[in-house]
C-alpha cells in the first residue's frame, strides 16, 4: 500500500511532513491523508511530484506489493 511507502521513504530520506510539502508544493495536510490512508487515488501529477520529490519510481511507490 502506498501510504506505508511514502512515510517509509519520507522518514528514509530523513524528512519531515512539512519538508515534503516545501519540496513538493503539496499541503501538509493532503500528504498526512495519504500517509494515514483517509485520502485514495492521488491525481499522477501529485504521484510524480512525491516520487520526485523522494527520487523514488511511481511505480515502487504507488504501484508495487
Amino acid at each position: 500500500m502506498y501510504k506505508i511507502k511514502i512515510k517509509l521513504y519520507r522518514k528514509q530520506k530523513a524528512l519531515t511532513l512539512q519538508e515534503l510539502s516545501m519540496l513538493t508544493g503539496i499541503s501538509v495536510g493532503y500528504l498526512c491523508h495519504l500517509e494515514n490512508g483517509t485520502r485514495k487515488n492521488p491525481s499522477i501529477q501529485m504521484m510524480e511530484k512525491i516520487s520526485s520529490a523522494l527520487d523514488i519510481p511511481i511505480s515502487e511507490i504507488f504501484f508495487s506489493k
